[in-house]
């Protein structure tokens, strides 16, 4: 699996975690989240989640199902700004920024030997160490553009609001995640275990979310919430602009 797909299917993964664990209703008043019900918790945890305007994204494991330990970094918002990268391990790695009508791209080495067996290579000595540059609607790097995007990860959580999940949630000891007070909400079904620990003190944001089943085992952090996506992009001298190229012969990453 290409490296920018496996990040949509890890931010999607994250986002159906994220539902699963934490799917609610309507944000209530502020209260001592420790004092609370789990399933209160979680509602309070998924709304608070919804409201964002951007947020920082770390995902590590297999959250994708394919038993390859990767991880997926990124801070992105709801206007579709991004920043970040993911690393694949010995399959390579791919930093990634998108800044309005344009993203930047740029794979390493071990990448293109990987995912693009034939003409890598050549791509790799073109690009030598800089950025690639495209147009953001070029349909190929869809998966790219939609993973960077806020939004696209929020309404995978509203439009499956209506599924139930299943399981009992259950509330654990209060413990600390980053330095932080938090409390765990665990839910157990056919095999699987999601834990979501939501921020004890402030917005209950959710802070971390862990997966594991016979497939996956991963962990998501969520930090950052409402820091803006950082500005700065890559320079000309850094960049190899490619939409041409991508309109004949490169495949999809």
């Amino acid at each position: 699996m290409s490296g920018h797909r496996w990040a949509a299917r890890a931010a999607a993964g994250a986002a159906a975690v994220a539902l699963t664990v934490t799917g609610g209703a309507v944000a209530q008043a502020d209260d001592d989240i420790d004092s609370l019900g789990a399933e209160e918790i979680a509602d309070r945890s998924r709304d608070a989640l919804l409201d964002v305007r951007s947020l920082h994204l770390s995902a590590r494991g297999s959250l994708d199902g394919s038993g390859s330990d990767m991880s997926l970094d990124l801070t992105l918002d709801r206007e579709g700004n991004c920043a970040g990268g993911v690393d694949m391990g010995d399959d390579g790695s791919v930093e990634i920024v998108k800044r309005g009508d344009d993203v930047w791209l740029k794979p390493d080495a071990a990448f293109w030997k990987n995912h693009v067996p034939i003409g890598g290579s050549t791509f790799d000595s073109i690009l030598d160490g800089r950025y690639m540059k495209a147009s953001a609607d070029n349909p190929r790097l869809r998966s790219v553009t939609e993973v960077c995007d806020l939004d696209t990860f929020r309404e995978l959580i509203t439009d499956n609001a209506g599924t139930a999940a299943g399981g009992t949630l259950t509330k654990g000891e209060k413990t600390e995640v980053n330095g932080a007070p938090a409390v765990p909400l665990t839910r157990t079904e056919d095999g699987e275990r999601l834990t979501a620990y939501v921020a004890a003190e402030g917005t209950p944001y959710p802070v971390r979310i862990t997966v594991r089943n016979a497939d996956e085992e991963g962990t998501v952090d969520f930090s950052g919430f409402d820091r803006p996506v950082p500005t700065a992009t890559p320079s000309a001298d850094e960049t190899v602009d490619i939409t041409a190229l991508l309109g004949r012969s490169i495949k999809p990453v």
